[in-house]
């Protein structure tokens, strides 16, 4: 029995439909037949993002960086393997010229009337004016050799599981700070230059980035080999997606 040439054409058969939604409604290829219009696809992503989990380990070691350096902007995940210390050296400049500077205006007032007969002045002023202001001026360079060393270790250079953090202290009221990313750091490396550095054990630890070829460079740095080293594996680490441990 031949089949009907029309039944060939228009199968009486509903379409299969080739894949369900998330709420169990069916997909076809194409639009199902009887003029039914073809059913839209939603997709749905998540407000936010699930969170990593963080082990207790990391979740200590966090809070312990935030304890002892509560001005760090750390994330909820990171924590400070290694604050870079500046080395005592850079501290030599201010203390002597402050030492020097008290030095002298003291032996100006103790030596007051010689100084006068000195430079030909036989009937000098009053002493006590002299004297307050002599005072005043040892006030000043007591303050201004502490601003100098305040600014001098302010400089901080920290290294953490996830990035480096510069804080760089240029005046009394001028800082701002750099971040990089351990992944963008292409390389690191340190320098001693002369005898000095070399015997006091510093010197300065240079790092460049990936893309913008920027360049960061961190002066008076104690041990700058140790600092590297460990910078270095922190990078390795960080890329290769281990766990970065804090000796």
């Amino acid at each position: 029995m031949n089949q009907d040439p029309g039944q060939q054409n228009n199968p009486t058969s509903e379409p299969k439909p080739v894949a369900y939604d998330s709420e169990g409604r069916p997909l076809y290829a194409a639009p199902p037949s009887g003029g039914e219009q073809p059913q839209p696809v939603y997709l749905s992503r998540a407000v936010e993002p699930p969170k990593p989990e963080i082990s207790d380990d990391v979740k200590k070691r966090h809070d312990e960086s935030i304890k002892a350096f509560p001005d760090l902007n750390l994330s909820e995940a990171e924590y400070v393997i290694s604050a870079v210390q500046r080395h005592p050296i850079g501290l030599v400049a201010p203390v002597l010229t402050t030492v020097f500077l008290l030095a002298l205006i003291a032996s100006f007032l103790f030596n007051f009337s010689f100084v006068m007969n000195a430079f030909g002045v036989f009937t000098p002023p009053p002493f006590g004016p002299i004297f307050l202001v002599g005072v005043l001026l040892m006030l000043l360079v007591l303050v201004g050799g502490y601003i100098a060393i305040w600014i001098y270790t302010s400089n901080r250079f920290f290294l953490t599981n996830e990035s480096v953090i510069q804080e760089i202290q240029t005046s009394l009221f001028t800082k701002h700070e750099q971040t990089v990313s351990l992944i963008n750091i292409e390389d690191a490396s340190f320098e001693q230059k002369g005898i000095l550095q070399t015997l006091l054990n510093y010197g300065s630890i240079r790092l460049s980035t990936e893309g913008d070829e920027t360049t960061y460079r961190f002066s008076y740095v104690t041990n700058p080999k140790q600092q590297i080293a460990t910078l270095n594996n922190a990078v390795e680490a960080f890329k290769n997606g281990r766990p970065v441990i804090n000796d």
